[in-house]
């Protein structure tokens, strides 16, 4: 996999949102991998990073979460990279706070990010699905995913999920999604607050 995107919103506002956590991901590749500063290319932050041997790209789109499919065409069109080599990093409602999931392929799921790249470049990417869950009734998602984690989510869940995910990203990008998910689940295994006592 040679470009990997992590979905969210631009701007301070939005950092440390649910939906951003795509964005945050990258942002730890890079971190471990000693990628020199993100610049502005393709409607997005750019950077490139050597993982598993090789140049991989990592991409932030600027376009707001909607029209994310602008930014990963740009990219994908410029180095010519076959849609099968792109892995998406993104929010997913419908697991499991701190849980990893992988897929190529496969619908929206209501995801407007992944609804806009599926348009843009079709549907035949990687996927990899960051369990944020979910506030239980339809009309509430909305506000839920523009919310920022709450402190014990970022201690508890966010740093060590995303630690882990950096740590294991070059099993996911050699082609080993299930390894990937193995191992990040062997390093990591996520509380579930709900459950805590207060």
């Amino acid at each position: 996999m040679r470009l990997i995107v992590g979905l969210g919103n631009p701007g301070p506002r939005y950092a440390r949102n649910r939906h951003n956590i795509g964005y945050r991901a990258v942002e730890a590749i890079a971190r471990r991998y000693g990628s020199p500063p993100f610049r502005s290319r393709f409607k997005g932050e750019l950077a490139e990073a050597v993982i598993a041997g090789a140049r991989r790209l990592l991409l932030m789109p600027e376009t707001f979460m909607n029209a994310s499919g602008e930014s990963v065409l740009g990219a994908m069109s410029f180095y010519k990279i076959p849609p099968g080599e792109i892995v998406v990093i993104h929010d997913e409602l419908d697991l499991r706070p701190g849980k990893v999931r992988v897929k190529r392929g496969g619908g929206s799921a209501g995801h407007n990010g992944l609804r806009s790249i599926d348009q843009m470049i079709g549907a035949d990417y990687w996927r990899v699905r960051l369990g944020i869950g979910h506030p239980g009734i339809k009309e509430l998602v909305h506000p839920y995913v523009l919310q920022n984690f709450t402190p014990d989510e970022e201690r508890l869940i966010v740093a060590p999920l995303l630690d882990a995910l950096a740590e294991t990203v070059p099993l996911l990008i050699d082609g080993a999604p299930d390894a990937f998910m193995s191992e990040v689940a062997r390093r990591f295994t996520p509380p579930n607050l709900a459950e805590e006592p207060a």
